[in-house]
């Protein structure tokens, strides 16, 4: 049965100074099942480059090269890929073994490259019992585990025919087997490829080598690109197996990885390295994001330990939004505007404007807020030196009146207890309490307040001592919210509330409260903006020194490329011995773009982990120091790190798994 058939085969190659060499001059044969067919010619005559036309190494001939009736010339990508998985099986002379795998492995590629199964489905183990199968054939049994560079050249072409062997082709092609090899084993190996086309495969051997020849049943002889002779020789004695049906499948993902794990554990040095460095820059993003995170929880928290949770402070205007109108008035260049703004301004904070008051209206929209409890009325003022407290021959200037509300925590009263209405009670800030004396508490003192334009004397009873946010710097005064009313009424003013206090029916809804108060156009507590405007300010610092730390990945994805290169350069042969093996592009540029993954993976890892390493040393010392976690090392953080990881290699590794996968077969082969 003829398997190939050659008809007027020409090939021509293109000359660096111009013009062109034919390297194939019409070149004619047939070839039938169960021959051994020796190509004998000396160096330069086209053997080689028939061997690769005949193998679909290269395709760019004219004329016709017949399998199945198809000219190969003439088929597709997909069809030239299962030509090389099903069809053809390849034995180099020079092994072409891949070094990072064992002798199983190295035998099972072929079929881990074409996922070849036969119809009862092969797994992975059927695909290495395979493999073990033909290694124990080729008298390779006790040797199956070790890699190629511990085995003799004999042992390595019989590995290299094992691994023609692995997918059942009709046709064998033998380039030179025994060119490497002594007198002894190249007459072993010649045996065995006699024995694997008396078993009813083609055998093609390329040689020049008269005494190889002499072990085929058929010799052509070529030169200067044309067969010269084509002689039978001693017919061989066939002993047909039967053929294995084989199913093609492509080379699945998980195969990819697998072969791509499988290299770097081989240059796990090179790669513990690459993954280091990278890792560092993955580690400064993460901590920096961390390192943010931290310290606003840390601020968030200090400040809600002073704070009743249950209680919301609600404000008319928010001094961010009066801030902003500020800056308008400055850019247009409106003094009077300006000048009006800065007035509105000191008036808000002396309590004395009228928008900062919240009207019967503003009042039943909080009211109606959802889990609302209750709503209490507040007020607040600062005055520069007008209220004041006498004790004796000593004074204190109240910088803050504030009246007393469920907002205030009970971890804020130090001393005594909050004022009672209607008893004439107050509670001062403990930097005013030692003003006055350090035995003020339950004594009565003179208290001078500014009520609009009168100044009045009032005498009140010290029963609390307050520190507000753990700091008693600011000498604040607090009363009763009915008493306040009632010392404005006695003087012909009408007292409005600047500021409400909502208490929630549970603290989780506290939150939703103050959001909602916000839709509607109000703002939190002047604590709340603060912090607000502080962690605007710790994320943008956040942002920026973390921009600073990526740019250190800039460097890593160099790294990568640069190390992915080198890789490609090393396995150029190896590229080739699986495109020979029916790799597609698609399979190559896989391989190594899964090796950018892992890469990136392990640095993501590694970067997570110093991380972690880090963030445990910093916050124990900021622990001691000062009972803090300031680095807030989150699952987000550390996937985001991860991801960052992955993609930042796997778009290093676009350009080397393109390359790689762009290599040409047969030149790949050459490189030694």
């Amino acid at each position: 049965m003829t398997v190939l058939e050659l008809k007027d085969v020409k090939k021509y190659y293109k000359m660096p100074g111009g013009g062109q060499y034919e390297a194939l001059r019409g070149v004619n044969a047939k070839f039938v099942a169960g021959e051994m067919v020796a190509i004998v010619g000396e160096s330069g005559s086209g053997k080689s480059t028939l061997m690769n036309t005949i193998g679909g190494l290269d395709s760019d001939f004219e004329g016709a090269i017949l399998y199945e009736g198809k000219n190969l010339r003439d088929f597709s990508q997909k069809e030239m890929v299962n030509y090389h998985k099903k069809s053809i099986g390849f034995i180099f002379q020079n092994f072409n073994l891949i070094p990072h795998l064992d002798l199983i492995d190295n035998v099972s590629i072929a079929m881990t490259l074409s996922n070849a199964m036969t119809l009862s489905n092969a797994d992975e183990k059927t695909r290495r019992g395979r493999a073990e199968e033909l290694l124990t054939q080729v008298g390779l049994k006790d040797h199956m585990h070790k890699k190629p560079d511990q085995l003799s050249g004999g042992q390595k072409q019989r590995v290299a025919i094992a691994r023609a062997l692995a997918n059942d082709p009709d046709v064998i092609i033998a380039d030179e087997p025994t060119g490497a090899l002594d007198a002894d084993t190249t007459d072993v190996i010649l045996n065995m490829i006699r024995d694997i086309a008396a078993s009813g495969k083609l055998v093609l051997m390329v040689t020049h080598s008269d005494k190889v020849a002499s072990h085929c049943s058929r010799v052509l002889r070529i030169d200067q690109g044309q067969i010269v002779s084509d002689q039978e020789q001693k017919p061989l004695d066939h002993h047909l197996e039967q053929r294995t049906e084989v199913k093609i499948q492509q080379m699945s993902l998980f195969k990819a990885i697998s072969l791509a794990f499988k290299n770097m554990k081989a240059k796990f040095g090179r790669n513990a390295l690459v993954s280091t460095g990278m890792g560092i820059g993955i580690m400064s993003v993460i901590l920096m994001l961390s390192l943010g995170k931290g310290v606003t929880s840390y601020v968030s928290g200090q400040m809600s330990t002073y704070s009743n949770p249950l209680v919301a402070e609600i404000q008319k205007t928010s001094s961010q939004k009066m801030r902003q109108q500020g800056m308008q008035a400055q850019q247009t260049g409106d003094k009077a505007a300006l000048a009006k703004q800065q007035q509105n301004n000191m008036a808000s904070l002396s309590g004395t404007s009228s928008a900062s008051a919240f009207s019967k209206q503003d009042l039943k929209k909080l009211e109606k807020i959802a889990h609302v409890k209750k709503l209490q009325k507040g007020y607040s003022a600062i005055s520069l030196g007008t209220n004041q407290l006498k004790y004796g021959k000593k004074m204190a200037s109240m910088i803050y009146l504030k009246t007393v509300n469920d907002g205030i925590a009970k971890s804020e009263v130090k001393k005594g207890h909050l004022p009672k209405a209607g008893k004439d009670e107050v509670m001062i800030d403990s930097g005013s309490a030692d003003n006055l004396g350090k035995k003020i508490l339950g004594k009565k003192v003179k208290a001078s307040l500014q009520i609009g334009t009168k100044t009045i004397t009032k005498t009140v009873k010290v029963v609390g001592i307050y520190e507000a946010s753990g700091s008693g710097q600011v000498s604040t005064l607090l009363l009763p919210y009915s008493d306040l009313a009632k010392i404005f009424k006695d003087n012909g003013l009408s007292l409005k509330a600047n500021v409400v206090y909502l208490t929630a029916t549970d603290k989780q809804y506290t939150s939703s409260i103050k959001q909602a108060a916000k839709d509607k156009g109000f703002a939190g507590s002047m604590q709340e903006q603060m912090a607000e405007m502080f962690d605007s300010i710790l994320s943008v610092l956040t942002y920026v020194l973390t921009a600073i730390a990526a740019v250190s990945l800039l460097v890593s994805a160099i790294m990568i490329l640069v190390v992915l290169n080198i890789s490609v350069v090393e396995r150029t042969q190896e590229i080739g011995v699986m495109k020979a093996l029916g790799a597609r592009r698609k399979d190559i540029r896989r391989i190594f773009s899964s090796e950018a993954f892992l890469l990136g993976l392990a640095s993501g890892i590694v970067g997570i982990a110093l991380t972690w390493l880090l963030a445990q040393g910093i916050n124990s010392f900021t622990q001691s120091a000062f009972k803090a976690a300031v680095v807030s090392l989150t699952p987000q953080y550390a996937l985001t790190g991860l991801l960052i990881s992955i993609v930042i290699s796997m778009i290093a590794g676009i350009l080397p798994a393109n390359h790689a996968s762009k290599l040409d077969p047969v030149e790949a082969l050459r490189k030694e």
